[in-house]
């Protein structure tokens, strides 16, 4: 392999996984505003209407996992893409 196509692929293969991070990230903010919708409905509705705070505590309780799940995605794929980083930069000093 030449370091020419070996730098392609890296670039390629770094740019494609924080593609992936923004991507999660965007997942992030929906189950943030899913949550937060919970919270609004069951705050205006905690008195008056059962269901409606029901569905608010079940919103607050799904979006709560899902930014946990994705957060944890992107922690993870942060420290990926540093590893991957490193590797390229450590064979890049051992190819000259």
């Amino acid at each position: 392999m030449t370091n020419q196509k070996m730098i392609k692929g890296y670039e390629t293969e770094i740019a494609y996984q924080k593609h992936m991070i923004e991507n999660l990230g965007r997942w992030f903010s929906l189950f943030f505003i899913v949550s937060s919708i919970g919270v609004v409905l069951f705050s205006l509705f905690h008195h008056t209407n059962l269901w409606v705070m029901v569905l608010g505590l079940v919103l607050i309780i799904i979006g709560s996992l899902g930014m946990i799940l994705f957060g944890y995605g992107i922690y993870r794929g942060k420290k990926n893409v540093s590893k991957v980083i490193e590797d390229f930069e450590f064979k890049l000093s051992q190819s000259r």
